[in-house]
């Protein structure tokens, strides 16, 4: 569930409020060269790279740092070439850019003061310093900054006039305050997210009866701040019975435990206060998020969401969902030691994310980073020990790692808590228990998995496939295992996976000349896997096609197994050598060895 989720037409009046900002002050650059970094969609095409000496080498590195988000580097570059070339707007409007992305808030004040006492400032620079002037609690300087309703470019005035509401009331103009917030919701598209941070204002004031009739609006509150807001409006009028109920009717409120908490403290009587916004400063950070948040959830998401994001969180660090949106774009990035720290915050203020963690601990994996998978898993499974997700994210980092057997037990947590859950919630951990107990040798057990995950879905593919080569591979119910994969490449019949299963199956039962067929069909989807190259030259071996199953073994070779992709190099140098016949028969004679070439029948099972 988003922290903050916007209406279409709020969406579309911002990206067009924002369009000239989104171009960083284009208006001042130079008619930009041939778009060399094309593929760097995430940054306009630069200006010609001045020639002066020393500035090229930076301004390049910042450039590279650039297209590979690479923050840090790009601010360091981008300071450098400012040095060199300090009067031009789009080196500054850059470094700032990096500077802010990196979290380097203060650095980035800095400079952008410079570019105000040296010349005329940058839209980006301007904001920058409207935000200092919130952290430093100048509201009489910011609301001479951002002029009147009159005084402010049409295109820009959502933004300012937000921020000018909430200065108001910082300078106590409470009466003006709500008269500019009033004002702004009558702009065509708006009005909902206008009116969200109308209620904040107006509950900040005291005036709970009028947030509590804004937030009851389904476009103005219909999020999770927006739920948060409400129920602690609701207990200053002792209305709790009513907050009660609105949390205990949000879809999917059991993966928030943050709104059950609040939920528990309503039912005991508990104390509840109103601290969404404690101070004008945090309904600036919550202008800012939902800026970012429109930003980000846009169709061509843009690299002014991080900028907003930061500054939220810098102006108001106690705002989690503000410190979630920075690591989660972030992460989206590919910037996880800068996430990092972020979603360490959030661990100590004690307002970890169930939903987003899953998400983080699925990217990590995705990332190759499985170390720290492992570790944000188990930080999740010891903050929520009763939510099966976290066991079974668990178990799944466990089961990629292939530490099967320690996998088990985390799924084992996970079922035991899903014991009353409906059928469709079981069947995942169900195959993915079964797969790692499979893999562990537990073959009983697995099989009882898989039967079970079947019967509460038959036609999963990869699930039939995976039980029906387990068969097959024990020469175990052979006609039904065949059966089972014949028909899950009758539901997924591309799947160069199954594919393979049905071969080898054919393979396993002697029926070599029925192999060729789907063995060749799946090489044509996965050349580059060694395993399914090895067992084409076997199945070529076996119909009498030497010289290509020769091919196909050097092919598999050539790919560079390594032993744990169910492919023994060496035992394909023994084939090349003497022959599938020998190699069987010299296995045949010393059962204890493993056949390594049987392959793990699409292990990787995700939800």
């Amino acid at each position: 569930m988003d922290a903050l989720t916007l209406t279409r037409p709020a969406l579309a009046v911002i990206a067009a409020l924002l369009a000239s900002a989104s171009a960083l002050a284009a208006q001042d650059r130079p008619e930009p060269r041939p778009a060399e970094d094309a593929a760097a969609a995430d940054v306009p095409v630069p200006a010609p790279a001045p020639q002066a000496f020393g500035l090229a080498g930076p301004f390049l590195a910042a450039r590279m740092a650039v297209v590979e988000n690479d923050f840090q580097a790009a601010a360091r570059f981008f300071v450098q070439a400012v040095a060199h070339d300090p009067g031009d707007r789009f080196l500054q409007d850059s470094a700032l850019v990096s500077l802010v992305s990196a979290g380097e808030i203060d650095r980035a004040v800095d400079l952008s003061r410079r570019i105000a006492t040296d010349g005329e400032p940058t839209e980006l620079s301007r904001l920058i310093q409207q935000a200092e002037r919130v952290h430093r609690g100048d509201w009489d300087g910011l609301l001479a900054d951002l002029g009147t309703p009159a005084d402010t470019e049409a295109e820009a005035d959502l933004l300012a006039g937000m921020m000018r509401g909430w200065a108001l009331l910082g300078a106590g103009r409470a009466s003006d305050a709500l008269a500019e917030f009033e004002r702004l919701a009558g702009s065509p598209g708006v009005a909902p997210m206008v009116n969200y941070h109308l209620a904040l204002a107006r509950a900040h004031v005291g005036d709970h009866e009028g947030a509590a009739a804004l937030l009851a609006e389904e476009t103005t509150g219909a999020h999770l701040l927006g739920f948060a807001a409400r129920a602690q409006v609701l207990a200053q009028l002792d209305r709790r019975d009513e907050a009660v109920a609105m949390i205990e009717a949000i879809p999917g409120v059991e993966a928030e435990p943050q709104l059950l908490t609040l939920r528990d403290r309503l039912k005991a009587g508990q104390p509840v206060s109103f601290d969404v916004v404690r101070t004008p400063a945090d309904g600036i950070a919550q202008v800012f998020l939902t800026f970012a948040a429109a930003l980000a959830s846009s169709p061509d998401p843009e690299p002014l969401s991080l900028i907003h994001a930061r500054l939220a969180a810098w102006l108001s660090p106690e705002t989690a969902e503000a410190r979630l949106m920075v690591a989660q774009i972030l992460q989206e990035r590919q910037q996880f030691d800068l996430a990092e720290p972020e979603f360490d915050a959030l661990r100590r203020m004690g307002q970890m994310r169930p939903a987003a963690e899953l998400v983080r601990i699925e990217t990590l994996t995705g990332a190759g980073r499985s170390e720290e998978a492992g570790k944000a898993a188990l930080s999740l499974t010891a903050a929520y020990p009763d939510l099966p997700q976290a066991w079974i994210a668990l178990g799944d980092v466990l089961r990629r790692q292939e530490k099967f057997a320690q996998a088990v037990p985390a799924y084992d947590k996970a079922l035991n808590l899903l014991k009353d859950a409906p059928a469709e919630a079981r069947w995942f951990p169900l195959y993915a228990r079964g797969i790692a107990l499979e893999r562990s040798q537990q073959f009983d057990r697995a099989e009882a998995d898989f039967l079970a995950a079947i019967e509460i879905r038959p036609e999963d593919a990869s699930l039939l496939n995976y039980l029906g080569y387990s068969w097959i591979d024990r020469g175990k119910n052979l006609d039904r295992a065949l059966a089972l994969i014949e028909q899950a490449v009758a539901l997924s019949p591309d799947d160069g996976y199954i594919l393979d299963s049905l071969a080898w199956a054919y393979f396993r039962l002697g029926r070599y000349d029925e192999a060729v067929a789907p063995m060749e069909r799946a090489i044509l989807s996965m050349s580059e896997d060694p395993l399914v190259n090895d067992h084409l030259g076997d199945i070529y071996w076996k119909v009498g096609r030497h010289r290509e199953a020769e091919i196909q073994w050097q092919r598999a070779l050539s790919l560079e197994p390594t032993g744990t992709d169910d492919v023994d190099p060496d035992r394909i140098r023994a084939k090349l050598d003497r022959g599938l016949d020998q190699v069987l028969a010299e296995e045949a004679a010393a059962p204890a060895a493993t056949d390594a070439s049987a392959p793990a029948p699409q292990a990787a099972a995700s939800n």
